[in-house]
């Protein structure tokens, strides 16, 4: 069995950390606290952190190819200027800010911006996704979710992830790059949604596809990341020092060092007395590398 060394990776506790983004040509970390409105960086060589404040909760980043981060914030996409701290508008939001916000997000193989929504009063399975590809934002699907989470791509760009967290499933869809085209959607993994059973272990949150194209998501509320096999698999688990990981990135020079952000917004008092390292972005070293985060190509 396999024993990590759980690291914490920044001393500032965040609300709601999110999307881990590693930046491999700045050597940096960048990672989003979303009910703390901002965006973080950390270059972990040097310890330097900047920090970012948003007019609205960042939910999910990606790498602008020409420079900077593609922010979704709740008002809309944006782009950040990381040198002058400047943030410019690219396209509103396309739906109710009133119930409901950009959630998890990744750039595909051939630099569009995914990015899901989180409808809030969760009672309607009103949740969409969207597509960010050069300024232009289309939706290629509505319903059917309430909370999008743990998208990601196989390394031959075949298969793309995605999780419903309200529900506990991941599903797979067959994925063709150069269109951005999505179909054949088939279960990947069902997770009990009875906290009181026994094989309960949290429910799907975010997510990474590794270089042998494993898929490893975040259980919130389930104290854990479990990493699947590319046909289902169940191939380990690491148990993480806070109940709800939020989302998991690979980084470092050989993209083996996994970045873990969890969430201490609305955790009990008790629970964070237990789970001391709540709301931290956590760091492991695994034995496989990830992938190479791709850039928004505007």
């Amino acid at each position: 069995m396999n024993i990590y060394e759980i690291k914490v990776v920044s001393d500032q506790a965040m609300q709601v950390g999110e999307c881990p983004l590693w930046h491999q040509q700045e050597a940096a970390l960048y990672w989003v606290d979303i009910d703390g409105r901002a965006v973080h960086r950390l270059h972990p060589d040097s310890g330097k952190h900047s920090k970012w404040e948003m007019p609205t909760e960042p939910s999910a980043l990606a790498i602008n190819a020409g420079g900077g981060l593609i922010v979704a914030l709740r008002s809309g996409f944006a782009h950040l200027d990381t040198n002058t701290g400047s943030l410019a508008h690219i396209a509103p939001a396309p739906f109710d800010m009133a119930t409901t916000r950009f959630n998890d997000g990744k750039v595909d193989p051939a630099g569009r911006f995914w990015v899901g929504t989180i409808f809030e009063p969760r009672n309607a399975d009103a949740a969409e996704m969207f597509v960010l590809e050069k300024g232009q934002v289309r939706k290629v699907w509505s319903g059917g979710m309430t909370v999008s989470n743990g998208l990601g791509f196989s390394p031959d760009q075949r298969t793309m992830y995605h999780s419903d967290t309200t529900t506990h499933r991941i599903d797979r869809f067959d994925f063709d790059a150069a269109t951005g085209a999505i179909s054949a959607p088939q279960p990947f993994q069902r997770f009990s949604t009875d906290k009181k059973a026994a094989d309960y272990g949290g429910r799907p949150d975010g997510a990474a596809v590794d270089s042998e194209g494993n898929y490893w998501s975040a259980m919130f509320e389930g104290g854990k990341i479990l990493r699947f096999a590319p046909d289902g698999k169940l191939l380990g688990e690491i148990t993480v020092p806070a109940r709800c990981p939020t989302m998991v990135t690979f980084g470092g020079a050989d993209l083996r060092t996994l970045y873990i952000t969890t969430a201490s917004h609305n955790r009990s008092k008790e629970e964070i007395a237990n789970y001391p390292l709540t709301g931290y972005v956590l760091s492991v070293r695994v034995d496989v590398a990830g992938q190479p985060e791709t850039a928004y190509q505007a």
